[in-house]
Order: C-alpha cells, then structure tokens, then sequence
C-alpha cells in the first residue's frame, strides 16, 4: 500500500472548553465563569484531553498509511473532498451526520473519543481501534451501511441535504405560514414548522415529537402508539407538522405521512421574513425560506456510507 497515494481527511471539532475559552478570551475567565454558576469546570478539562488524546491517536495511525488533511468541522460547507479521499470523523454522533451530507460516497469513519461520555450510534470505532478501520478501508477490505438522506430543493436552485432531518419554518417562536402539497392534495396551514425525517433521523427530533403526541392522546384516553424506527437504508422519508393551528384559512389535514420515491411533497412559504430550512440542527448554515419561495422534498439521489467493520 503506497502511503502517497492515499489521502485521509481528518474531521474534528471545538469541544466545549475550546470554545469557552473563544468566548471569554482565556482559561481562566473561562473557569471563573463556569464555577461561578456552581459547574465542575474539571470535567470540561477532561473531556478536552481525553478528545486532544483522540484525535493525536487516530492522527498517528492515520499517517502510517495516507497523507492526512485536518479541518474543523466549522469548514466543511467549503471542503471539496476527492473522490478516493476516506473521511474519518473524531466526535459525537452529530458530527459524522454533519460529515456525511457533504459527502458523495466517500466512505466515512465515526470514531468515538470518549466511549464512557457519549453513547456512539454512528461511532463503531474507538480511537484504538482506527489504525485497523482505517488500513481495512483503504485496502477496500471493509463493511459499511448505506444511509438514506434527504434533499429540500427550492425553485432557485438551492439545495440541502439532511442526514437526521430537515425543517421547515421560522427562525421564532412564532407561527410558520405556508402551503403544504403532498401528492396532489394542498393545504393552507400555520404551524410551528414542519420537520422531515430520515431512516437515521427516526430515532431523534422525530421520535420526540411523535412521544410528545402519543402522550397527549394518552391522556385523552386515545390508542397508545410510539414513535416507529426505520432502518438507515429505508426508501423513503416521514414529515410531521408540529403543533397545526385550525382557524377559518388554516387546515390541520395534511399533519404527518411518508414520502417515498415517487411522492411529491412540496411547501410554498408565505411568511415576509425568518423563513428558513437548515438540515441536522445547522441553523447557520440554511436556506432562507421567505413569500414566494418554493422546495421540494425528496430523497436524496446519493447515499451516505458509514463503515462499520
């Protein structure tokens, strides 16, 4: 394996202390301010070099094999990754969701720097174990899963994709306005935004709104039902309208359903400002979504792989 014909993209992130101290300027502030408020600001000390460590640990193994680029994940949306790159991510579980949109089949390693701190859904790997995934992954020798994604389109030409999710709506608390289509029926609604979930999504922002609803049927005496999980790879999407206001000019009838690949689902905004869509929790990075604009949500036309042995 000639180590200078590969190339593995090292993606990390800010971890809590670092980005306390951008914030007040020196650690020292930094401790002030978290001890002040009554926190054990020596747990954000650990949980800096125990990452510090990962990230150095996955680093070495890395250089063994292929050339290594670092970024911050602040600057993926201007990354262009090549086609044969390995893209290997040390963080949470957001991260490898936040890595894989902009991806094209690069296929992707979640490591888990701190096993005993974060769950790891998307992280199979722990820093000791990258050396092996990663020489596996460029040898072509690996296991990965297909991850469905989503796509919001709009009528100008923008586009997102959504690893977890999407929404749709206003940057406030207040009521989002727009016209829903899903397949051939519309409907004039106002509602705290709209959320379109994937397979990998299912078990996050979704879930929590359809608990949400089946405690309020619950103690209204209604059919107990929970939040159901689809696979990664599932064909299609859910959407949920959260919290549809029925008025005179605004319906409740179109408030949850699948799209699948030949379903047209697609929302006009009728709000003057604060409309966005922004996909895995991004909120910076979004489309702004205000009077006259028009997306279409689909599924995307390319999958996310994530490595798994």
């Amino acid at each position: 394996m000639e180590r200078g014909m590969n190339k593995v993209v090292l993606v990390t992130r800010k971890t809590r202390l670092h980005e306390l101290i951008q914030k007040y300027n020196t650690m020292e502030q930094a401790r002030f301010y978290i001890e002040h408020l009554g926190a054990d600001f020596t747990d954000y000390l650990r949980e800096d070099k125990r990452y510090r460590e990962a990230v150095e640990k996955v680093a070495a193994a890395a250089e063994k094999y292929a050339r290594v680029q670092r970024i911050d994940r602040d600057f993926l949306p201007n990354m262009l990754f090549g086609e044969k790159d390995i893209v290997v991510a040390v963080g949470q579980d957001g991260l490898v969701a936040n890595v894989m949109k902009y991806l094209d089949r690069q296929p992707l390693i979640g490591i888990n720097p701190d096993p005993a701190r974060w769950d790891g859904i998307l992280l199979p790997f722990e820093a000791g174990q990258a050396e092996k995934a990663i020489f596996k992954t460029l040898a072509g020798n690996y296991a990965a899963k297909e991850i469905t994604m989503a796509q919001a389109s709009t009528q100008d030409g923008q586009c997102m994709l959504a690893v977890n999710d999407l929404f749709i709506g206003l940057r406030t608390h207040a009521s989002a306005r727009y016209d829903i289509t899903w397949n051939r029926e519309t409907e004039h609604q106002s509602s705290s935004g709209i959320i379109v979930s994937t397979g990998l999504g299912s078990t996050g922002w979704y879930k929590s709104v359809i608990t949400q609803a089946a405690g309020i049927a619950s103690a209204f005496g209604g059919r107990e039902f929970k939040a159901g999980r689809l696979s990664w790879d599932a064909e299609r999407l859910i959407f949920v309208v959260r919290e549809p206001f029925p008025s005179r000019s605004t319906g409740c009838g179109i408030v949850f359903g699948e799209i699948g690949e030949r379903d047209d689902f697609r929302v006009l905004s009728k709000m003057p400002g604060n409309g966005v869509i922004f996909s895995d929790g991004i909120e910076a990075d979004a489309i702004e979504f205000n009077a006259g604009t028009e997306v279409a949500i689909r599924m995307a036309p390319r999958k996310g792989m994530l490595v798994t042995a």
